[in-house]
């Protein structure tokens, strides 16, 4: 490869060799900034408009899936950064989450959370007092087993993040506060209490009694005595599985509060407990799993095609160089739906050095030319987000905005021209964009003459490298590739002794449609020379 691709390979990171931390803050704020940079999620003035050309948002919708955090989650891989330390927080956290028996825990941990969110809400469903402060118990119950837990596994774990190491300090000291400490204490003396609780129900056509139990013989473990010489083989099982907790009815509801008669001073405990804990769930553990699902769902999305052989690395990322690369990397949202039909991810590299600036792509049709400008445009929104990116190795541009312009239907209910639509979208990106932002353009002009491709093509490339901007440039305009030192020219391939068929892969070379013409040509046997023997001359 390209010497300039050698020599910043070394510079991308790995999970096993983070780059040196800082101390963690003496105060844990966020899981997804750093002191420094922390902001508001999901501004409303955040630019979405590319991520359909580039399917970023099949990609996110898919990572956010149906996950209780999935606004959250939405607006963490919208959210590009506008500074490289934020990039870097966030790496340092996926990279502890590397190991697979941390990862494991934090998965439990946010498991046991979801539980108790879902007790939660279940009880502003409830009716009844006791069935209500019941699952608060439980609730509580729950959290205190998963914070006890975490704080023991994050106590032993090896943690190079800020993050991480920021919160487990937070942790230990709140699991070693009197307020934790009391509700922890105070949740098992209720557990206990209840659980002593025996009593006995007695039906008398439409009465129902209720006592105490005082050594009254259990029948049930009679009856199921009798009726077992009547068993013959494995019986389907009619009992119904509830997703959740059925409603109690009118009956459980007055027998409850018979129940809670008899033993008023274990229930006057429950509503005291309930009333001293009402608040339980601290808020930075709130914020810090709340914040957790954006790292969680993107690990299980990338998981998959890791398994499938392919690489994801974290990437250097700089605001100051455009001299950028990337080794073996690949469309992500292609690759899910090939990985998926076990069919083979095609792999590309790149890389931009000197006064390079302008990728112009050229080739056959159906050659993967457009997926290369997806992929271009995906791994510099993935790394602006601090996310790891497809590829084994990576360097990349923090980019100010991402501007897309990919060829649209033409709609018939304006009174302006494909071409015409064309040209207006073109001003408008090149009127917004500045030098630090990045533009892929994909097969415009289709609508006209060459010769006015050309010309127009010409126009767009010559502001673009007046802009010292990043771009990508799909094009069937051949010319646009040697315009100047800036301009890289790739082409997609074609297996030589097929010429109808493609490899996928994007390569730097001449941009010559003579070569796949005549390629085509032999393939035929219709090439000048081919001609002349068969007519005689």
């Amino acid at each position: 490869m390209a010497g300039p691709e050698v020599s910043a390979g070394v510079l991308a990171s790995s999970p096993a060799e983070p780059r040196a931390l800082a101390e963690p803050t003496t105060q844990f704020t966020s899981l997804i900034f750093d002191e420094g940079a922390r902001r508001a999620i999901g501004r409303e003035q955040e630019d979405r408009s590319f991520a359909s050309d580039l399917n970023l948002d099949q990609i996110i919708t898919t990572i956010a899936g149906d996950r209780e955090e999935r606004d959250l989650i939405t607006a963490v891989l919208y959210g590009h950064l506008d500074d490289v330390s934020t990039v870097y927080f966030r790496h340092e956290v996926f990279q502890d989450l590397e190991d697979r028996t941390l990862l494991e825990q934090i998965q439990h941990f946010a498991e046991l959370m979801r539980q108790v969110r879902v007790h939660l809400e279940q009880v502003k469903k409830m009716d009844y007092r006791y069935q209500r402060e019941g699952w608060f118990l439980d609730a509580a119950a729950i959290y205190c087993d998963a914070v006890s837990g975490l704080a023991d596994d994050l106590a032993t774990a090896r943690l190079r993040s800020r993050a991480l190491r920021s919160f487990r300090d937070f942790l230990i000291r709140y699991v070693t506060s009197a307020e934790f400490s009391s509700l922890v204490s105070d949740t098992k003396d209720r557990q206990a209490a209840l659980a002593e609780i025996r009593y006995c129900i007695r039906i008398r056509g439409d009465k129902v009694e209720v006592s105490r139990y005082e050594g009254q013989a259990d029948y049930s473990a009679e009856v199921l005595d009798t009726f077992e010489r009547f068993k013959q083989g494995a019986v389907k099982d009619y009992r119904v599985k509830y997703r959740t907790w059925p409603p109690m009815g009118h009956v459980g509801a007055q027998i409850l509060q018979l129940v809670a008669r008899l033993f008023s001073e274990e229930f006057a405990g429950l509503d005291q407990y309930c009333r001293e804990h009402d608040g339980f769930f601290d808020e930075t553990v709130r914020v810090f799993e709340r914040e957790l699902q954006f790292y969680l769902a993107y690990l299980d999305y990338i998981g998959p095609l890791r398994s499938a052989g392919l690489s994801f690395c974290y990437p250097e990322v700089t605001a100051d160089s455009k001299e950028i690369f990337v080794r073996d990397t690949f469309d992500l949202a292609l690759a899910k739906k090939r990985v998926g039909g076990h069919e083979a991810v095609v792999e590309n590299d790149f890389h931009l050095a000197g006064p390079e600036r302008i990728f112009v792509v050229s080739g056959p049709n159906q050659g993967g030319k457009t997926t290369f400008a997806r992929t271009f445009g995906q791994l510099h929104h993935l790394a602006s987000v601090g996310c790891p990116v497809p590829g084994r190795s990576a360097r990349l541009f923090l980019y100010d905005r991402l501007f897309t312009h990919f060829e649209q239907e033409e709609d018939l209910a304006k009174m302006s021209g494909k071409l015409e639509d064309d040209l207006v979208r073109i001003r408008d990106v090149l009127q917004s964009a500045t030098s630090n932002s990045i533009v892929i353009m994909n097969e415009i002009f289709t609508s006209t003459t060459l010769r006015d491709a050309r010309f127009l093509g010409e126009k767009v490339m010559k502001k673009v490298m007046q802009l010292d901007l990043l771009c990508v440039f799909v094009t069937f305009v051949d010319e646009l590739a040697s315009l100047g030192d800036s301009v890289v020219s790739m082409v997609s391939t074609i297996v030589p002794e097929n010429p109808a068929e493609r490899t996928y892969k994007v390569v730097r070379g001449p941009a010559d449609g003579l070569a796949y013409a005549l390629a085509i040509a032999e393939k035929y046997n219709v090439t000048y020379e081919r001609l002349r023997l068969r007519v005689g001359l």
